[in-house]
């Protein structure tokens, strides 16, 4: 079932999201957090990517991270916040309302991890092409990318029946929230290509989702 599309309906109701996202999901994708969050290390500096009510953002600070996440939706940060306090992260973590578009204004190399959970499907090809731009550049060498996306299986029947799945809640998920969906094209080939190195890749049974670990190489020159 199409994660991205559940994550969409679900959005309008920040406060039913999350268990509305672990039920749907059945868990898979509270799994998937947790395996990326595995890779961050006390006193790291992360950032989060359209860090919705703050599932990554959270498990980051909980591993001694100094973390900060954006995302557009003021609704789904004031969760994230109240998620914060309630666990006690309010000084480690800084929640900001601004989307990829902003990333320009992050300083180069000021981060040793960024993660993207359920982002990179919401961007337009030309949005994902700047966004893998401006992380190579913020993250410092050696540097993580974190990403766990719904993505287009490569063996054709798959590809089909993820489709066929995908279609009738890709059109409740527009009548609801008048977005729409896109799963992600040969995701580590395009993170290849922007000169990370591909650490690991997992991905779901019927590949319709992917969890990706790569590294900016050490020594890499950002124009």
């Amino acid at each position: 079932m199409s994660t991205y599309v559940l994550m969409k309906i679900l959005e309008s109701a920040p406060d039913r999201y999350d268990r509305g996202i672990r039920w749907l999901t059945l868990g898979r994708l509270e799994r998937a957090y947790d395996r990326l969050a595995s890779h961050i290390q006390e006193g790291q500096r992360v950032l989060d990517l359209g860090c919705g009510t703050g599932a990554l953002t959270l498990r980051a600070a909980e591993r001694g991270a100094r973390v900060k996440g954006i995302d557009v939706n003021a609704q789904m940060l004031e969760k994230a916040e109240q998620r914060a306090r309630g666990a006690g992260f309010t000084a480690t973590i800084e929640f900001s309302e601004m989307g990829v578009a902003e990333l320009g204004n992050e300083p180069s190399e000021s981060y040793d991890v960024v993660m993207s959970g359920l982002c990179f499907s919401e961007l337009t090809e030309d949005e994902l092409t700047y966004t893998l731009d401006e992380v190579k550049r913020i993250l410092k060498p050696g540097g993580l990318l974190l990403v766990a996306d719904e993505a287009n299986p490569e063996s054709l029947p798959k590809r089909m029946l993820a489709r066929l799945i995908r279609c009738p809640l890709a059109v409740i998920t527009y009548l609801l929230t008048q977005t729409t969906t896109r799963a992600i094209d040969q995701l580590p080939e395009r993170l290849q290509e922007k000169g990370f190195s591909i650490l690991s890749i997992r991905r779901s049974r019927l590949e319709d989702f992917i969890e990706i670990v790569s590294r900016k190489p050490r020594g890499i020159q950002d124009e």
